[in-house]
C-alpha cells in the first residue's frame, strides 16, 4: 500500500481506488504514504474522512500545508454534496494538474435512508471524473461496516487496496450498483400533508412549505435553504414535466422531509451530482438543492420522478 505504486500506475488517467483497512494501524498504513507519496510528487492533497479518522491522519502526516483538510461528516452530511462541492471543486481549483484525494463518505454512522444515496455516489465517481487527472483513494472500515457495504464497495472501485497488496475489482459493476439503488422510495409511517401544483398555484408551495418549515423550528436561514431547494424542484416540474406535480411533507424524529413527485424523468444519473461549467445555461438547480438539504434521495424512471429532501430539525 504504498503511495509510489499508485503515482506510477495513476500518471494520465482517472484512478478510483477501495481501501479496506482494519482498525487504526491499517488506516494508517493506507493512507499516509498515499498523502506523503503525493505532496513529494507535487500534487495537491485533500483529505476528507470523518473527524476521528482525519485526525488520525493528520497527526501522522505532520505539519503539511499543502494538504487541504476536510470533516466528511460535515462536507458531505448529504452525500449527493460530495462530487460536485468537494471533489470537483478541489479538482478544478487546480487546473492543468494532478491532484490526490482521499475522501471517506461511508462510516458506521451513516443511515440506513443515507447509505443508498451513498453507494450511488461511490459508483457514479467513475463516471463524473473519468479522463480527469486525479486519484481517489477511499476507506472502508472493515471491522465497523457491514459486509452488503463492502460488497458494494467491490463493485464501485476499479481498484482495491487491503493487506494482500493493490489489485483490480473482480466485481467492478459502479452502472449495476446505481440502477439497484434507484428504487421506490419507502411509504413514510408519521402524518403527510399534501398540496398539488402547476404553474398558477406555484407561490402556494413557497407558503406551503414555508409554515411546515417554521412548525418545526427552522431558523431563517434554514427555512430560506428549504424554500429556495423546495421552489427550485416544483419550478423545474412546471418547466420540464407536465406542467406539475406534488408536494408531500412530513415530520421525523430528526427531519422534516419535503417531497416533490413529478412525471418527469431524470435519465442522466450524473444530474445534479456535477456543478455546469461557469458559462453554462441551466443543469444548476438540482446541484444547488443538493447543496443546501442535508440528504437528497432520488427514484426516477420513464414513468416519473420522486425527489425526497431531508433538512434537519433543531436539536
Amino acid at each position: 500500500m504504498t503511495g509510489g505504486a499508485v503515482v506510477a500506475e495513476a500518471a494520465g488517467s482517472f484512478v478510483h481506488e477501495g481501501l479496506f483497512y482494519h482498525g487504526p494501524d491499517g488506516l494508517l498504513a493506507g493512507t499516509v504514504p498515499f498523502v506523503t507519496g503525493g505532496l513529494a510528487a507535487g500534487e495537491p492533497v485533500l483529505v476528507a474522512m470523518p473527524a476521528a479518522n482525519l485526525r488520525l491522519v493528520r497527526a501522522a502526516v505532520g505539519p503539511a500545508d499543502a494538504v487541504r483538510w476536510a470533516d466528511m461528516t460535515q462536507a458531505g452530511r448529504n452525500p449527493g454534496r460530495i462530487i460536485p462541492w468537494v471533489l470537483q471543486a478541489f479538482i478544478e481549483q487546480h487546473p492543468g494538474r494532478r491532484v490526490r484525494i482521499i475522501g471517506e463518505p461511508i462510516w458506521a454512522g451513516r443511515s440506513a435512508t443515507e447509505y443508498p444515496a451513498c453507494a450511488q455516489h461511490e459508483a457514479l465517481i467513475n463516471m463524473a471524473f473519468a479522463g480527469r487527472e486525479a486519484t481517489i483513494l477511499c476507506p472502508y472500515d472493515v471491522a465497523g461496516l457491514d459486509a452488503d457495504v463492502l460488497a458494494d464497495a467491490h463493485a464501485t472501485h476499479p481498484v482495491l487496496v487491503d493487506d494482500a497488496g493493490r489489485r483490480p475489482s473482480a466485481r467492478y459493476a459502479p452502472a449495476e450498483v446505481v440502477a439497484r439503488y434507484n428504487t421506490p422510495l419507502s411509504t413514510p409511517a408519521e402524518p403527510v400533508s399534501t398540496l398539488a401544483y402547476q404553474f398558477d398555484t406555484l407561490s402556494t408551495v413557497r407558503r406551503f412549505v414555508t409554515g411546515h418549515g417554521e412548525g418545526v423550528g427552522l431558523d431563517e436561514d434554514r427555512l430560506a435553504d428549504l424554500q429556495i431547494a423546495v421552489t427550485e424542484l416544483a419550478t423545474n416540474s412546471v418547466a420540464h414535466a407536465d406542467g406539475g406535480g406534488v408536494l408531500r411533507v412530513w415530520r421525523t424524529a430528526e427531519h422534516l422531509v419535503c417531497e416533490i413527485h413529478d412525471d418527469g424523468w431524470l435519465a442522466d444519473p450524473l444530474a445534479g451530482r456535477l456543478t455546469p461549467a461557469a458559462d453554462g445555461i441551466g443543469g444548476r438547480g438540482l446541484v444547488i438543492v443538493q447543496a443546501l438539504c442535508d440528504l437528497v434521495r432520488v427514484h426516477s424512471t420513464a414513468a416519473g420522478t420522486t425527489i425526497r429532501l431531508y433538512v434537519r430539525r433543531p436539536a
